[in-house]
């Protein structure tokens, strides 16, 4: 991947970049519902990380392998069943969270394959979020792209949901980053971010 492709998913996926930053080199990764691979791929050009995605989609699947990312046909809601406990350093879901129906057998399997876990997911809570359920609407923005009857997002929640719900399954976090755009918001985050990434493992 050249500095300019990058560059670019880094300005398109700000996420991304907020998630290569928690990685270190050469590590281990599983990206669930990995899509096109445009993260491993981030992350091989970034962090030169070994890894794998889970896609359940044939144009996905097709789409990895010309990215050159190695990919593994399967659906989330089945389980992990197939892979080895710890087999990863890093078991990531990104932007996938929200449309995912098993949300909680799902963290907890990603928490026995990976040693750590990192979600990313739009939060609900975001101000211009709000305004539209104000108004009467469905949000639909650039973080939630769909009308009501085309989305693929059933479990939409915000930060203070995520935490609470991370406290309740004995999940201990690590670390956050909330953005609106390539920003990062440290002021009322659940009020002013858009985007919210992360970075957790199992409770002692």
């Amino acid at each position: 991947m050249s500095t300019h492709d990058h560059s670019t998913l880094a300005a398109t996926r700000p996420d991304f970049a907020a998630i290569a930053a928690w990685i270190p080199e050469s590590a281990s990764v599983l990206d669930l519902g990995c899509g096109d691979g445009s993260l491993l791929r981030y992350l091989q050009g970034t962090s030169n990380v070994q890894g794998y995605g889970v896609e359940i989609s044939d144009d996905n699947i097709v789409a990895c392998i010309q990215n050159q990312v190695n990919v593994i046909q399967g659906d989330l809601e089945s389980g992990l069943s197939g892979f080895e406990s710890n087999a990863f350093d890093y078991v990531i879901l990104s932007q996938t969270l929200q449309a995912t129906r098993h949300t909680e057998p799902l963290m907890q399997e990603m928490l026995r394959v990976g040693r750590e876990g990192i979600v990313s997911f739009p939060n609900f809570g975001y101000w211009r979020n709000r305004m539209n359920i104000l108004q009467g609407n469905m949000p639909v923005s650039e973080d939630l792209p769909y009308q009501w009857y085309d989305t693929p997002n059933i479990h939409l929640c915000t930060l203070h949901d995520f935490e609470t719900f991370c406290h309740n399954h004995k999940i201990y976090i690590l670390d956050r980053r909330v953005m609106t755009g390539d920003s990062e918001i440290k002021l009322l985050p659940n009020l002013l971010g858009s985007t919210a990434v992360y970075r957790f493992k199992r409770a002692v």
